[in-house]
């Protein structure tokens, strides 16, 4: 049961598929909190009804959508005395998920603020990698559009730490490839699908073996990719694309065209008049 000491805040770390994960304390939170501020509110209800938990508190949403609008309402609750329990669809709030906005609103108003570990996709995938996992980083969710995705993963080729990104199905195919061209086709990688669920499938490949194989079909449901680090890995001169990007990267913020060249060119150990001309080559 949740002790009434006062109102706070608690991160509830929610099942990533197999509700069965979902630890005694999650139960007895979920159930006693006043409050439940639910990414969906549905799933929570079907988390509920699988879990045999019955929801006594006021059930309300909290999504990317209405969460700069709700947030102040649940800090004023937290602060009248009311335990808010946060839930997001899937492992621990905060992380690429909503939460931190409230999070951050509740600390500044000094409330209580803890969480209720769960199961974490980041964790569990790196665990079932078979890479390295004494160092690493996750990078969330790359950009969407291919330009912006191609200059973060060209800062992070160096990068000697393990992986750790989350992807979208319908665009796993273009981040492996963009993958293999910036890191190289024989970096080792992990593509993790479905983890905890009936179809739970852990492919581990090269990139260049994984970007063919999702170019043959879109994979099917929430996908945690682990990356080996640079470290022991020979660099590969990066494709023009990534070279264009590295560039367009650094002159959007704020670099001439001749000190964009000259940085990129340093950076990946070629000469400047080679990244001048793939920039101005017409990109075929």
């Amino acid at each position: 049961m949740v002790e009434r000491d006062g109102g706070r805040l608690i991160l509830l770390g929610a099942p990533l598929g197999n509700s069965a994960d979902a630890s005694a304390r999650f139960r007895d939170t979920l159930a006693t909190a006043d409050i439940v501020a639910a990414e969906d509110t549905r799933r929570l209800a079907r988390l509920a009804r699988d879990l045999g938990v019955t929801v006594a508190g006021r059930v309300v949403s909290y999504f990317e959508g209405n969460e700069e609008r709700r947030t102040p309402e649940l800090v004023a609750e937290i602060l009248a005395g009311s335990v808010v329990a946060l839930v997001t669809d899937a492992g621990m709030p905060v992380v690429s998920d909503p939460g931190y906005r409230l999070v951050r609103a509740a600390l500044d108003a000094g409330a209580p603020v803890t969480a209720v570990p769960g199961p974490s996709a980041v964790t569990t995938a790196l665990a079932l990698s078979g890479l390295p996992t004494d160092r690493f980083c996750f990078e969330g969710f790359l950009p969407r559009t291919g330009g912006a995705r191609r200059a973060r993963l060209a800062a992070l080729a160096d990068e000697e730490r393990t992986l750790v990104f989350f992807e979208a199905p319908h665009r796993i195919a273009a981040t492996l490839a963009d993958l293999a061209a910036a890191f190289g086709a024989d970096r080792p990688a992990a593509l993790c699908r479905e983890l905890t669920k009936t179809y739970e499938e852990v492919l581990r490949r090269p990139l260049g073996e994984l970007a063919t194989w999702a170019a043959t079909g879109e994979p099917r449901g929430e996908i945690t990719l682990v990356v080996a680090g640079a470290q022991g890995t020979a660099r590969p001169r990066p494709s023009d694309a990534v070279l264009r990007a590295a560039v367009a990267e650094r002159e959007a913020a704020g670099a001439s065209r001749r000190d964009a060249v000259a940085a990129v060119a340093e950076e990946y150990g070629l000469r400047r008049r080679e990244v001048y001309d793939v920039v101005h080559r017409p990109d075929r």
